[in-house]
């Protein structure tokens, strides 16, 4: 059997470059990467098809083909389409079309027996290669563009603006066709599937209850994250607990309440430390030096750290690699710290479980996918919106943090490791093969109506 993973955004190589580091390089990427490996472990052939780039900038990603070490049965094709420069997942969706003819032109007469589609525009590609070829897919979203409009605070007035730096209106009608025609649709928890895929822009295409809907979470990459290895020698006087906060600089994620939380709170500071993980920033006090986005994270930061003068209680780390960050966590773990995930909202929450993982405690959102992993009390969940409610959290994990660790980790290693996310795959991928879906639609990526339809529709239930 061979699978081919569709996932024309980012990219892939052995290095692992740009993982995480770059919005188009983020979870989804190291979700396709552990999967695929995985599946190709058990003895099935996988591909993963992306996009071929010959950008002296990205030189990583010029090659039609490469290979992970030590993965002989797991390919990653790079197909040539929307020109040669690196584009942003944004501006893919008028070359989706032209991928999926590289595609059907790579394989000739032997295609892949399955697709996995992967978020909106993989999931069109599964659409268009259904259509041409009568192969089935599967869709996982990963983040769906319904609820990204809403946190973006998309409304009447600034529609045309969103959505032409967005293309909401061509990402929704991806969404749409893919949930549509996917022969199953795989979700990480049941919040997933029963509050994104209920919204209001993908009524007609989909019935959340639908039995397409398969609930695989995610897993833990145990060969990094993990107790057994060497920790990074931080060489740290003070042997305090520290509370971590390691996600990526975006406002979603939710830096800034943990700081307010633990910079008005004496009992924290004389409790733990604070932590903040980074990704090539050296000097945070530098802004001048850090790019915009960034800037506009860390600038709020650092106003709250100056302000109530705990800049000796507040350290930035600069690591570098997944193995750094492992060993960063097994550090802290050994000082009894906690990990800080308090997120708006968290799709699913692999931070949380890779620090689980390495034995650090864990304070999560109740937003999300850890309201489900940490369910059973293995660790504390709360509300983000509520800096009181983040602060008696951190207090709970920090005086708890022996029982937290324990309960985590165990909950980890029974629940959420790669080969079982494999393994549910192929169950999906199987009895997905045998589904007749019939394409009958004349296929458009515009639901510019449905979405002012939508908005027009929020706006008279606010004025109300």
């Amino acid at each position: 059997m061979r699978v081919a993973f569709l996932n024309p955004q980012g990219n892939f190589d052995e290095k692992d470059s740009h993982l995480t580091e770059h919005s188009d390089f983020g979870g989804q990427l190291i979700y396709v990467k552990e999967v695929a490996m995985a599946l190709s472990k058990m003895g099935i052939d996988v591909d993963i098809i992306t996009r071929k780039i010959e950008d002296e900038e990205w030189p990583e990603f010029s090659k039609s083909i490469d290979r992970y070490e030590g993965y002989n049965k797991l390919r990653i094709i790079r197909l040539p389409f929307g020109g040669k420069k690196f584009l942003n997942k944004e501006q893919l969706w008028d070359y989706i079309p032209q991928y999926v003819d590289e595609i059907i032109k790579f394989y000739g007469n032997k295609m892949p027996d399955f697709f996995t589609a992967h978020y909106g525009d993989g999931g069109y590609a599964g659409v268009l290669l259904k259509q041409k070829t009568g192969i089935n897919f599967s869709f996982t979203g990963h983040s769906l563009g319904a609820q990204k409009l809403e946190k973006l605070g998309m409304n009447m007035k600034n529609f045309e603006t969103m959505d032409k730096k967005y293309h909401f209106s061509k990402r929704i009608s991806a969404e749409r066709y893919s949930m549509k025609y996917a022969s199953k649709i795989i979700t990480s928890t049941n919040q997933e599937r029963s509050e994104q895929y209920s919204h209001y822009l993908y009524r007609d295409s989909i019935n959340v209850e639908d039995k397409k809907f398969k609930i695989i979470p995610p897993g833990v990459n145990l060969k990094i994250f993990n107790t057994e290895l060497e920790s990074l020698n931080l060489k740290l006087k003070d042997k305090k607990p520290h509370i971590i906060l390691s996600s990526r600089l975006d406002e979603k994620k939710n830096h800034l309440n943990v700081v307010k939380a633990y910079a008005s709170s004496k009992k924290l500071q004389d409790l733990s430390n604070l932590s903040i993980f980074l990704r090539n920033i050296e000097n945070p006090y530098d802004l001048k030096n850090i790019s915009e986005k960034e800037r506009n994270i860390l600038e709020p930061i650092i106003s709250i750290i100056r302000e109530n003068n705990i800049e000796d209680k507040v350290f930035f780390f600069d690591l570098k690699s997944q193995k750094d960050l492992a060993g960063a966590y097994r550090y802290f773990a050994q000082l009894n710290s906690v990990f800080s995930l308090t997120a708006f909202y968290e799709p699913f929450g692999l931070a949380p479980i890779e620090a689980a993982a390495c034995g650090l405690a864990i304070v999560a959102t109740k937003n999300g996918g850890p309201s489900e992993i940490f369910e059973d009390g293995s660790g504390v969940l709360v509300d983000p919106f509520d800096v009181e409610d983040i602060k008696i959290g951190l207090l709970n994990g920090i005086k708890n943090a022996e029982k937290y660790k324990e309960l985590g980790r165990k909950r980890v290693l029974e629940n959420y490791t790669w080969e079982k996310t494999a393994k549910n795959y192929l169950i999906a991928i199987e009895e997905g093969m045998k589904e007749n879906i019939n394409i009958n639609d004349q296929l458009e990526l515009n639901s510019y109506s449905l979405i002012k339809s939508f908005l027009k529709l929020k706006m008279e239930e606010n004025n109300e």
